[in-house]
């Protein structure tokens, strides 16, 4: 994205010249998480999605409109909500505004876009554009995301669709 605004540890430090390219390279790996969770999504590559998550992952966000579902761990419940945006929104984009990152945790700012083809939050498919966003942290270890803290505009989107 044009005029997307990173800044990584490694990218300052770099700057001054304390690392080395490759180092610099290491030390964004969890930047890279935020980028693969945008374009899979954007690919509409529910596998490549999941495959972002341990298995042991652990997710803090906690929404009264979106309760995880009973019995699933919560990489499955996360794969089952982002598999349902699909569902709803077969066009959707996904964008980075703004990402941070350090050695173990990224944090971005992601819009998504998408038409309203099917049921969302119990709301019939409506054929309007829906644009909102989410702020998400996520901490990575061997190149996937194990814990995830985060706010989504959920009120935003339900606005959007009984407009």
């Amino acid at each position: 994205m044009q005029n997307r605004r990173q800044v990584t540890t490694a990218a300052l430090l770099l700057g001054g010249g304390l690392l080395t390219p490759a180092l610099a390279r290491a030390a964004t790996a969890p930047q890279s998480l935020a980028e693969r969770f945008a374009a899979t999504l954007s690919a509409g590559d529910i596998d490549g999605f999941s495959e972002l998550f341990a298995d042991t992952y652990v997710n803090h966000q906690q929404s009264a409109a979106a309760p995880p579902p009973a019995n699933v761990s919560a990489k499955q419940a996360t794969v089952a909500f982002f598999k349902a945006r699909l569902a709803a929104m077969p066009d959707l984009k996904v964008d980075i505004e703004v990402v941070v990152a350090d050695k173990d945790h990224v944090a971005a700012s992601f819009v998504y876009s998408g038409t309203h083809k099917g049921a969302y939050f119990g709301v019939a498919p409506t054929g309007r554009a829906l644009r909102f966003t989410s702020c998400d942290i996520f901490r990575a270890q061997d190149d996937r995301i194990i814990e995830h803290w985060g706010m989504g505009d959920i009120a935003g989107v339900l606005a959007q669709l009984r407009a």
